[in-house]
């Protein structure tokens, strides 16, 4: 077979050609990576795009679909079919909610402007190839998932007007937090959006880097430390200006972003929040017509005062390039200075003062660039009067010494300090107290012995050592103030009772904790006469320090399969809190699966389908469940139980739980193997080895399988099928020897190992190694232990013993028969290995010595017919079969004459060697069959009376010549009359009759008459006949047939019986009639009758002849008309 030998090489060159173009494919299909979290009503951006067309500006079209676990695909938009939507997103194209734009010809953005939770899954991008080839990838997918918004901004202050001068400070905060699982990093952003602009201009921003970066219009302010950007705390950002400017009018606000790290390493907002708009104001300052003027003012918050309480004076001094100079500022009561802050800002206080500052009673200090503040606390009657502030500008020369210029006097105050007596009295109920954060604080104060109206303030001096500030007081008309440090908090003040005051401070911080100071006020009129004080020591625990989360399971290790339960026990005080799920798998960001809201909802992040959660309530603890209801590989990782509550507008994070490793098991493998036993074969035979599945972990099993050779320590993969019959050869397995083996499963399962004409080093342990495969509750398939068996291989070389049926065969046939020759391989080397090579010969009748190839069977199945141009015709006819492998049939069809002959054949045995090539094993040649083709059976029979004739040579005789019997109805005669003068003489033809209606005759033409009557009847009359005639007189029949080879052949020849004929003279004739007369009369009366009738029909056929117009118009056959002479009696 050289010719499929040479396809199998071609065929592998055009794989290994294809596979190598397959490996430079031109289109490839890029689409961002996921998976990408989004929140959930924010837009949703994926980009495409696409390159490896021929033609790079040509415009490409795109296809989105959606694909979901455990669902069918959704078409979502088309650039090129508007009907490739499904009604689901139909609408939202409509509504311009779902689109795809292109970037250019071959690049789209695929965006969702408001994202659902039901849009959560993988979107797949697809180009529509324009091309008549396909060579590349032609899709890309991004996973999205969405994620619930758990960011919060909130302002903590007030959205009232606020009113600054130019040059004072101002400070702002907002709280800013998010509860989302997934690592994500929070940028906040203070804006300022002045009036009759409407794009808001940022102030400073705490990027997502923790890098703080200043606004293009306060860059230069940031620079000179006038702007600061503080985060205090988990969640609180503040703002600080130093010196505010009349630029700074207008609505502040902050503005909050979370940011999340993207799979391809770039950071996206995935969500933004502004907090409320706070109003300001900022009033132009007065300021000073020289640099040599100064203005001074000078206020107070209380001008009368009790004795006891703390009076504070504040001066403020402004003056034209204020900044870089410097100022002396002192205090003076009529015309006593008390105190003094220099141009360095030391303090210096007067004699008479000295005393009450060094016990802590007198405090003056720098508070701004242009403030200033004295504190006397406290305070005596003979503190009241009117107080100045004064200030001197200080110039400083190249030595440092400081030379003062003009003083500045501010206007007066006048400060009154008042002196009651009271039996008032003040009793705080709890006077050390713990409250968990979030909860409300509330203090009571009892008053006895009261007189006169009553104001109450509240102060705190904070735990962390921070100066003692007011929270909030309520005046004697019942006018609730807050501190400003208050004024964003739930905070009230209350007098539920004449004799009662109380403080209520929800939500509290554990920044609230410290020592609370009650300070109960009489007054008489517009005068405070009295107050006294009580302190309570407040504790605020955190609830990170109370709540206790752990986390444990009964099942933590299971099978594929079974269900798993995980309880996360809640112990601490009960309060709402936001339970988060979350499992980590290896070499992945932790994933959210539930959360389970202080509200009662629950979204779901994973499959709920696998996940069930509960919740119990019981009297130390709040129970939550999470139950797998059927494991697999997906669910296995480390589990967490996360608690967040939301205290003061933000989420605040607590401890989690413990990790909790939950282990999912494969199946055990029930899987049983058994292969063939040892298997011993001939080489170049056809071998198969057979490993069969006798048992099964599970009826849907799959099965991937490797066949290995084994030899000695080493084994060798020769291929391999996975579980989807996908093969693949082993890569020590050559070109050649992977041509040879193949593999195929069969019902059962059945795995066989088919190795093509084997060799002696194919010898070896085979091993059948099988992994079984099951599908989880996912439909993911995973694999069980390997199972293996062996089969022992052994190739020996066979013996040969081929042997032909030598019987000698006659087989007789008629021309025109199709004849069927045999030739049959009575015993032989068996196996596929062998092959084997027919060739038929041919000695033909007439030249028995000389042979001659006819047809010849090749070992590669190749027909052929050596060339013989005598042969040819006969070769034509030849049709040549193999019923079996051990018999061949040579039919030849329509047999010639010249057919017949001596046929035998001749079988060679083959083999391929172990490089592959044939080499000849064994020959024999078959007995001879010898074929003999005839025309047709002889069947040819005629009259053979003998009779005796005594005649005068006046009358004449007839000679008949009658045949009975033919053999075909297609045959002619040649009819020829011979005399013989005795028995012992030659014969002499006197006349013959050809076949093609032609005549010789030997004699006078006038003595001779041809008849021919009947088709078989024929006559030869001689006319007047002497005694020299007499003798004996017989004919012979030559039967003619058309041959296949020959054309018109002799078949057969009769020879009728003989006519014994005496011709006497006249007398001689009387005599014999006289003494013969009776037998005469009957004799002639025969003769006339018959002659009669055969003018009659001659007659007959005369006239027909006349009317048929034959072809012939010559001279008449009878004795009337003489006989036309033929030189040959050749046709």
């Amino acid at each position: 077979m050289r010719c499929p030998l040479r396809c199998v090489w071609r065929a592998k060159l055009l794989v290994w050609v294809g596979l190598l173009l397959r490996c430079e494919a031109r289109v490839n299909t890029e689409a961002q990576t996921g998976p990408l979290y989004r929140v959930l009503g924010t837009p949703l951006h994926i980009s495409c795009n696409v390159s490896g067309f021929s033609s790079e500006s040509a415009k490409q079209d795109f296809e989105f679909i959606l694909k979901k676990t455990d669902s069918p695909e959704i078409n979502i938009i088309s650039t090129k079919n508007q009907a490739f939507s499904y009604a689901i997103y139909e609408r939202r194209i409509q509504s311009n909610d779902v689109s795809v734009t292109h970037v250019n010809p071959t690049s789209v953005v695929f965006e969702i402007k408001n994202l659902l939770r039901d849009d959560e899954g993988e979107f797949i991008c697809s180009v529509i190839n324009s091309e008549y080839i396909y060579d590349g990838s032609y899709s890309a997918s991004t996973a999205v998932k969405v994620i619930d918004d758990s960011l919060s901004v909130l302002s903590r202050h007030p959205t009232t007007p606020l009113s600054y001068h130019e040059g004072e400070a101002l400070t702002l905060t907002c709280q800013a937090s998010s509860n989302t699982v997934q690592h994500t990093h929070l940028s906040v952003t203070w804006y300022l959006r002045k009036d009759g602009e409407a794009e808001p201009q940022p102030i400073i921003s705490l990027d997502k880097d923790f890098t703080l970066v200043p606004g293009p219009l306060f860059e230069q302010r940031y620079r000179e430390g006038l702007i600061r950007l503080d985060k205090l705390g988990e969640a609180t950002y503040r703002l600080s200006l130093a010196q505010l400017e009349q630029s700074d009018q207008g609505k502040i606000y902050c503005q909050a972003k979370e940011w999340i790290q993207d799979p391809d390493r770039s950071w996206y907002s995935i969500i933004q929040k502004d907090a409320e708009e706070i109003p300001l104001t900022v009033k132009a300052r007065e300021v000073a017509p020289d640099l040599s003027s100064l203005v001074v003012k000078i206020s107070t918050p209380q001008a009368a005062l009790q004795e006891g309480q703390e009076l504070a004076v504040s001066c403020s001094i402004d003056t034209l390039n204020l900044e870089g100079r410097f100022f002396s500022v002192a205090w003076l009561q009529g015309e006593i200075e008390l105190a003094r802050v220099g141009p360095t800002g030391i303090l210096t206080v007067g004699p008479e003062y000295s005393g009450r500052e060094k016990e802590g009673e007198l405090r003056a200090v720098r508070t701004g660039t242009r403030d200033y503040q004295l504190i006397l606390k406290p305070v005596r009657t003979d503190d009241q009067g009117q107080y100045v502030c004064r200030a001197w500008p200080q110039e400083r020369d190249k030595d440092g010494v400081f030379t003062p210029g003009p003083a500045q006097d501010s206007d007066p105050q006048t400060v009154v300090i008042s002196v009651a007596e009271s039996s008032l009295s003040v009793k705080i109920q709890d006077s050390a107290l713990s409250v968990i954060e979030g909860r409300s604080l509330k203090l009571a104060c009892k008053v006895d012995r009261r007189q006169g109206l009553l104001s109450v303030t509240w102060q705190l001096k904070s735990a962390g050592g921070f100066p003692q500030a007011d929270v909030i007081s309520l005046s004697k008309d019942g006018v609730m103030e807050r501190a400003p440090a208050f004024t964003s908090r739930k905070v009230r003040a209350m007098r539920p009772a004449a004799d009662s005051f109380v403080l209520e401070l929800d939500e509290v911080r554990p920044s609230d904790s410290g020592v609370y100071q009650c300070t109960v006020s009489e007054w008489k009129s517009d005068v405070k006469t009295h107050s006294q004080s009580q302190n309570a020591s407040v504790t605020v625990n955190s609830v990170a320090s109370l709540v206790k989360v752990s986390l444990k399971s009964r099942n933590s290790q299971v099978t594929v399969g079974d269900p798993v339960e995980m309880i996360c026990q809640i112990r601490g005080p009960r309060m709402p809190l936001t339970v988060t799920w979350s499992v980590k798998q290896p070499d992945s960001a932790p994933e959210t699966i539930v959360m389970l809201y202080s509200d009662g909802s629950i979204s779901w992040f994973g499959n709920k389908h696998h996940y069930q959660v509960k919740v119990e309530n019981q009297e130390s603890a709040v129970v939550h469940y999470l139950q797998i209801v059927r494991a697999s590989q997906r669910e296995k990782g480390i589990y967490q139980c996360s608690v967040s509550a939301f205290l003061e507008n933000i989420h605040k994070k607590l401890s989690p739980s413990n990790p909790l490793s939950v282990m999912v098991q494969n199946r055990e493998s029930k899987l049983t193997l058994v292969a063939s036993p040892a298997v011993t074969q001939n080489t170049n035979s056809d071998v198969q080895i057979k490993c069969s599945v006798t048992a099964a972990s599970s009826a849907s099993s799959a099965f991937a399988v490797s066949w290995l050779l084994r030899l000695g320590a080493a084994s060798t993969t020769i291929m391999s099928s996975d579980r989807n019959a996908l093969v693949t050869f082993g890569d020590q397995a050559e070109p050649n020897y992977r041509q040879r083996v193949s593999m195929r499963r069969a019902e059962g399962p059945n795995f066989e190992l088919t190795i093509r004409q084997a060799r002696i080093s194919d010898s070896g342990l085979y091993e059948c190694q099988v992994v079984e495969w099951l599908r989880d509750p996912h439909g993911d398939w995973y694999s069980l232990p390997v199972a293996s068996a062996t089969t022992s291989l052994a190739i020996t070389e066979p013996t040969n013993d081929l042997l032909l049926d030598k019987k000698e065969k006659r087989l007789n046939a008629r021309e025109g028969d199709e004849v069927e020759l045999s030739c049959d391989i009575i015993s032989g080397a068996s196996g596929t290995s062998f092959f084997y090579k027919a060739t038929w010969f041919y000695a033909p009748q007439t030249s028995p010595t000389i042979n001659s190839s006819l047809v010849r069977l090749d070992h590669t199945g190749l027909l052929s017919y050596p060339e013989n141009q005598a042969l040819r015709g006969l070769q034509g006819r030849l049709r040549l079969t193999r019923p079996s492998q051990s018999s061949y049939r040579l039919r030849i069809q329509t047999a010639h004459e010249e057919d017949s002959g001596t046929y035998w054949c001749q079988v060679e045995q083959y083999q391929p060697n172990t490089e592959g090539r044939w080499q000849q094993k064994a020959s024999e040649s078959s007995g001879p069959t010898v074929l003999a083709v005839n025309v047709t059976d002889v069947q040819l029979s005629i009259r053979k009376e003998d009779v005796e004739l005594n005649i005068s040579n006046a009358e004449g005789f007839t000679i008949p010549c009658d045949i009975s019997r033919q053999s075909s109805n297609e045959s002619k005669f040649q009819v020829t009359w011979f005399w013989q003068r005795n028995t012992d003489s030659k014969k002499q033809p006197i006349f013959t009759a050809y076949r093609n209606s032609t005549f010789q005759a030997k004699l006078k033409e006038d003595s001779l008459r041809f008849g021919h009557a009947l088709p078989r009847q024929f006559s030869l009359t001689m006319l007047k006949p002497g005694p020299e005639n007499s003798g004996l007189y017989f004919c012979e029949v030559e039967e003619w047939l058309p041959s296949l080879t020959y054309g018109w052949r002799k078949v057969a020849m009769e020879q009728s019986g003989n006519l014994s004929v005496s011709v006497n003279t006249e007398g001689e004739v009387q005599l014999f009639r006289e003494c013969t007369s009776g037998t005469w009369i009957v004799t002639v009366v025969i003769l006339v009758i018959v002659s009669l009738l055969v003018i009659t029909v001659l007659v007959i056929k005369i006239y027909r002849s006349k009317d048929s117009g034959e072809k012939k118009s010559g001279s008449s056959l009878w004795a009337e008309h003489p006989l036309t002479a033929k030189s040959s009696p050749e046709d």
